[in-house]
């Protein structure tokens, strides 16, 4: 495949308060044409500044970034072949939502019946044929957000750039918005990268992520890769629900210094042959399952999800876990 992004020994350095922040530091990332790709991370992780470089709006204390094979490093944004949604949309209120999406035509001198026919084909393309004439204030959030794609496609970008666009928007909208985004990425065939710090938003969304923390990208995997595999611990514990164990305990319960085991992997049964016995402390109902926090008798608390459907152990009574042995992924590496 074609590389559409490429970052190589990428850093950006700012100065603040007499002290070096490393922001992003030593970024290397290849996102390939026409592949969703999500920058994962918790604030403040070097994602967003990472998106911000791409798009040209902060440029690079060293290294190089490349689209398309083209160095472009020191362009600015509007010089590069990608155009950038935002979590607030960035409409302008006072246009009617046609000239929204028409503005960045208009800027470049397009004659008004062409650019109007291109922005009503990407409004039908995101299924608002019939706002063109409305106010960003008529509209709900997630047709501003609909309206912000189609404005950001108007110019046939390259690659798409999206810091957290859905991050204002209810559960259930979002949820929706993301199956649209996927659908739509899939239609352009254009490669999109996406910044969020919702595990669950990467994971349903995504061909690849790459996950940061405190300016490094820790690993780049795909989403099952991440989450049956995570290479360090920080990794493990950020996507997804973690049992970390490490120490004696964790060489008691697994046999390696440093190990993980997803909650849904552990399972109750009897006594005879249980891998950990303990004393449920907790239970969350998530309609689904119940996840069980079990204090263990000789090691460290777990947690377990069992289904919804069977019997569950009340607060205060025992419990027996058991495992397979594939369930156990080491993490020698974060002991």
């Amino acid at each position: 495949m074609t590389s559409a992004v490429t970052l190589q020994q990428v850093s950006c350095v700012f100065h603040s308060g007499g002290k070096e922040v490393r922001a992003v530091d030593g970024a290397d990332l290849e996102v390939q044409a026409g592949e969703f790709f999500t920058l994962l991370g918790p604030s403040g992780s070097g994602k967003t500044t990472c998106l911000r470089m791409i798009g040209g709006f902060t440029l690079p204390t060293s290294g190089r970034i490349l689209i398309h094979g083209e160095d472009v490093s020191q362009q600015p944004p509007y010089a590069r072949p990608v155009n950038t949604v935002f979590q607030d949309y960035a409409l302008f209120p006072h246009m009617s939502i046609l000239d929204n999406v028409a503005y960045s035509q208009m800027v470049r001198g397009v004659d008004r019946a062409t650019r109007d026919r291109r922005a009503q084909e990407l409004l039908a393309m995101v299924r608002l044929p019939d706002v063109g004439q409305r106010k960003p204030a008529q509209l709900s959030g997630g047709q501003r957000q609909r309206v912000a794609l189609a404005r950001a496609l108007i110019n046939q970008p390259r690659v798409l750039l999206l810091d957290e666009p859905l991050g204002a928007l209810d559960l259930k909208l979002r949820e929706q918005m993301q199956v649209e985004l996927k659908n739509l990425q899939r239609e352009l065939g254009i490669s999109f990268i996406f910044v969020t710090h919702d595990q669950h938003e990467a994971l349903s969304m995504s061909d690849r992520i790459g996950v940061f923390n405190k300016g490094r990208i820790e690993q780049i995997a795909t989403p099952a890769q991440l989450y049956r595999a995570p290479a360090t611990r920080f990794v493990a514990e950020f996507v997804g629900a973690a049992n970390l164990l490490e120490g004696a305990g964790a060489r008691q319960l697994t046999g390696h210094a440093s190990a993980m085991i997803r909650p849904e992997l552990i399972r109750l049964g009897d006594a005879p042959g249980a891998r950990a016995r303990g004393t449920v402390a907790e239970a969350q109902y998530f309609g689904a399952f119940w996840r069980l926090r079990v204090a263990s008798q000789a090691g460290p608390e777990l947690l377990a999800d069992v289904p919804a459907t069977g019997s569950v152990p009340a607060v205060g009574q025992p419990a027996h876990l058991h495992w397979d042995a594939e369930a156990v992924h080491p993490l020698e590496a974060a002991a």
